[in-house]
């Protein structure tokens, strides 16, 4: 490599970092719950809702399959070489450094500025409860609260998601069984005319507005299930890197069944699809004051700010260790890959956290330009990120048969069939997406390619110059012909 990191800390799963494995396993299991729970489940499902009717299960269900089916890939790779670059650090062995380099610097970009959202965010509830703080101030101070987090160490970062992810967790868990009850009429106190099965199919049948309308909600729901890959990265500072991936790997699809498509049928079977209370005040929203509970519309605010908190903290954690496995493999300045005496990547923090700041700024200036510009272009990250995981697992299963196959310990499903079939359905998203111009679809995916055309650029520049020399790169090349062979021998 052309950086020189600090040896490696007795118990890290990332060799050669001066990461620490300072991660316990309750950390990392809160970490795989709670990164399937973002803000955007709470504040952006109403707009699904109102574009497909009931039919928004289906939405949610398809996205659904398609992440576990991502999550089964890199969690075979993560299990047999724990990386904090994950899927960058895969890709850059199994398809060349230009893929590595081009979809890490995505992968950061995306979550600096998903920073300023977040924290924006956060500042418009905050400033509601106390406003004689202005909103930029809010924003500041989450962002420094949190920075401080993540420099005092990894350790702090698990146990500040911890608490926030534990908080999201049991609120939806108790919405599911509330308002569970109160669908099958077993809660007092909640008009049975209004809550029911009925609501599937009684205000314009289950899809009210067609079957296309599970496609558009398809594009609305999609980026709402990002962060899911953050438990893959924070293994490589846990106890036991390839147990707490095969764990989060192995329960993915439960944690989406029930906190995805459990509280969204919870919201459509409580109140009519259509419902103006949905619209106007959000569907959680909307759903607990159908119950009755007083001051729900400040609940949900809590509960919000709880996940824009969470999210944040994450955002920021996995910026600055993607930062440092870039610095690692040289296509980051070298300072990146430099961490403090207790396994924090310190610059690589500060220049995560400085880009969202600048984002930050950029919200409050400019908010219809150049910030917009900024959410557009990172918007369609999430499904690039997905399909380099595709295609840097179908060469990285031939990679690790040939070297260690006892580390095959996860194993995608009917590879490579499902393999190529998760490649198509992103593939087909992104098209469908280009046809979208009611939602913006068109006009994110093409900044989109936009940027990542920029950085692909830069990556085949960089590595013509340096012409991949070097033992990670060297690496990468006989593995490649490696398997050429392989496959002229198949031929």
């Amino acid at each position: 490599m052309t950086s020189q990191p600090t040896p490696t800390k007795t118990g890290t799963g990332d060799p050669g970092s001066g990461l620490q494995a300072g991660l316990k396993n309750r950390h990392l299991s809160m970490i795989a719950i709670g990164g399937v729970i973002g803000a955007g489940l709470f504040v952006g499902s109403s707009s699904g809702i109102a574009t497909a009717g009931p039919g928004i299960l289906l939405s949610y269900a398809l996205v659904g399959t398609l992440v576990v089916l991502v999550m089964r890939m890199l969690g075979e790779m993560s299990a047999a070489n724990p990386s904090s670059g994950s899927f960058s650090a895969h890709a850059d062995r199994a398809l060349g450094s230009w893929a590595g380099f081009s979809i890490g610097w995505l992968y950061w970009f995306f979550w600096v500025v998903v920073l300023a959202v977040e924290a924006t965010a956060g500042a418009v509830i905050l400033e509601g409860w106390i406003p004689s703080v202005p909103q930029w101030a809010w924003a500041l101070i989450v962002m420094v609260v949190l920075t401080a987090t993540n420099l005092v160490s990894v350790g702090s970062y698990g146990e500040f998601e911890f608490w926030f992810a534990g908080i999201k967790v049991v609120a939806i868990g108790a919405f599911i069984v509330v308002g569970g009850l109160a669908v099958f009429g077993v809660l007092p106190g909640v008009d049975a005319d209004q809550a029911g099965l009925g609501n599937l199919t009684d205000h314009g049948g289950f899809l009210p507005n067609g079957p296309g309308a599970i496609l558009t909600g398809v594009l609305l729901v999609v980026f709402s299930f990002m962060g899911s890959e953050i438990a893959t990265l924070a293994a490589g500072e846990s106890e036991d890197p390839q147990r707490a991936v095969t764990k989060s790997t192995n329960s993915i699809i439960w944690r989406i069944a029930v906190f995805y498509l459990g509280s969204i049928f919870v919201v459509v079977t409580l109140l009519p699809w259509d419902s103006e209370a949905i619209a106007e005040d959000g569907s959680y929203v909307a759903a607990l004051d159908s119950l009755g509970i007083a001051h729900a519309g400040q609940i949900m605010n809590f509960i919000v700010l709880t996940s824009v908190l969470s999210c944040l903290n994450s955002g920021l954690y996995t910026a600055s260790r993607m930062a440092f496995s870039l610095g690692q493999r040289g296509d980051a300045p070298k300072a990146f890959a430099r961490t403090t005496g207790r396994g924090v990547p310190l610059i690589a923090i500060i220049a995560s956290v400085v880009f969202g700041f600048v984002a930050v700024f950029f919200n409050y200036k400019f908010p219809d330009s150049v910030f917009l510009f900024l959410v557009n272009s990172s918007g369609a990250v999430a499904l690039f990120v997905w399909l380099v995981i595709c295609f840097s697992q179908l060469r990285m299963r031939k990679i690790i048969m040939r070297e260690s196959p006892e580390k095959l310990v996860v194993r995608m499903w009917l590879y490579p069939y499902l393999t190529w079939a998760a490649a198509a359905l992103i593939v087909f998203v992104l098209g469908y997406m280009l046809t979208d111009t009611e939602h913006d679809g068109r006009k994110t995916v093409l900044l989109s390619l936009l940027v990542a055309a920029v950085v692909l650029v830069i990556a085949f520049v960089k590595q013509k110059m340096r012409g991949d020399r070097g033992p990670a790169r060297a690496g990468v090349r006989a593995d490649a012909e490696a398997e050429a062979a392989d496959e002229v021998k198949v031929g």
